[in-house]
């Protein structure tokens, strides 16, 4: 099992992203992957390096945070062959669902995910782009700890080390690259 926090120092990536100044809010310096997604060696690169983690884990299932971590979660559970969970913002989806308000760095929103996306007991994976201050992941942290679920780890592409977000995080956090700008 997953026993600490911990980077992968893939610096490969740096390649592939470049910020983009005051998005989506003024002050914010936007980690942009885009064309990590558009080279089809690196997307599959990226998702081999997650997988390569997780494959001799007991994840049961992986869950991405609306909406780029859909990206990178769908495709990480199709590679392990394991069910994918969806963690979405308000009015996405249908059925009885458990929601929670939470704050980012650049305001408030809100997760909601259907009470029967996870089972008791079962070792989730959460999974997102970026983590900054650590609010995201640790609401959806909490949204599977609600369905009795239980977080083996938050994974990212990206981690912005320079917020400290991994220690909001309840759970051990791994990232393919921590940018300490």
């Amino acid at each position: 099992m997953i026993q600490a926090s911990t980077t992968n120092n893939s610096r490969w990536i740096l390649d592939y992203i470049h910020p983009i100044p005051d998005f989506p809010k003024p002050g914010i310096q936007f980690q942009w992957y885009a064309h990590l997604l558009r080279v089809s060696a690196a997307f599959k690169r990226a998702i081999q390096e997650f997988a390569e983690r997780y494959r001799t884990t007991k994840l049961e299932a992986v869950a991405g945070l609306d909406s780029r971590g859909f990206i990178f979660g769908a495709a990480l559970a199709y590679e392990l062959n394991i069910p994918f969970v969806m963690i979405r913002k308000p009015g996405k989806l249908p059925g009885e669902l458990e929601r929670i308000d939470y704050e980012l760095e650049y305001g408030r929103n809100t997760f909601e995910i259907e009470r029967d996306s996870v089972k008791e007991g079962q070792n989730v994976l959460v999974i997102d782009d970026v983590l900054a201050t650590g609010g995201t992941a640790a609401a959806a942290c909490e949204l599977i700890q609600r369905l009795k679920g239980r977080v083996v780890e938050v994974a990212c592409l990206i981690e912005i080390a320079v917020l400290k977000g991994r220690t909001r995080v309840p759970a051990p956090v791994f990232s393919l690259l921590a940018l300490e700008q």
